[in-house]
């Protein structure tokens, strides 16, 4: 089964240890089904780091019909009325990245209990990056999923554009020299599998880096 849609919210957050039980009720109680009954979200998964890894802690990813729903008035309005639960565990966050993606390759057949993401800058020009996406959609990832115990693998762009809506529609600034990123997302039942199989494909991309996560919770229409 593919993705639902081809848009993707990806949050990376961090709590200091005294806080993470009320960050994960309210996550797993609260936020994640708050944002998935939102027009054009569809289904959201939680997940944590293996045992072992780096950081970030905490991941979570947020399927959508399409990449301009994270840009929606109705999502930009929550975003700057959050309720008094949301305001007091977010201003407890020792980290907290957020990646808006446009799914470019699908190769999902299914969800397993293990995922590994691949994170890299995208290369400069479309040229470029046309070719390196063609690499990965017809070599590095089909490699990956074909092994034993995969489920699938997906490519995910970070449109600015969008991420930049909220500051935007609070007139904020807009950070200056922002980078593509490029996160590529491997599946399995496994933790060693995945996590193997995502090695390999970041040992062949330039500045890439490999986090291991293990599924913690989700929810869906």
């Amino acid at each position: 089964m593919p993705l639902l849609g081809s848009g993707m919210l990806m949050t990376f957050t961090e709590v200091p240890d005294e806080h993470e039980q009320d960050f994960n009720e309210w996550y797993n109680r609260e936020h994640t089904d708050e944002r998935t009954q939102l027009p054009g979200f569809l289904r959201s998964r939680r997940y944590v780091a293996c045992e072992g890894t780096t950081s970030p802690k905490y991941m979570a990813w947020y399927e959508t019909r399409a990449v301009a729903d994270l840009a929606a008035p109705g999502y930009l309005a929550l975003l700057a009325d959050q309720t008094d639960w949301s305001k007091r565990v977010m201003g407890r966050f020792s980290l907290f990245q957020r990646l808006t993606l446009q799914v470019s390759v699908d190769q999902i057949f299914g969800f397993g209990g293990a995922l590994s993401l691949v994170r890299l800058t995208a290369p400069e020009g479309e040229d470029a990056r046309a070719a390196l996406r063609s690499h990965i959609d017809s070599e590095l990832l089909s490699s990956a999923i074909d092994k034993s115990g995969m489920v699938g693998g997906c490519l995910m762009e970070n449109d600015l554009d969008i991420a930049n809506a909220p500051l935007v529609a609070q007139g904020q600034p807009i950070p200056t020299n922002q980078m593509v990123e490029w996160v590529l997302a491997l599946e399995g039942g496994e933790s060693a599998v995945v996590s193997a199989a995502a090695n390999a494909v970041a040992d062949e991309l330039d500045g890439a880096t490999a986090l291991h996560y293990r599924f913690l919770f989700g929810t869906s229409r």
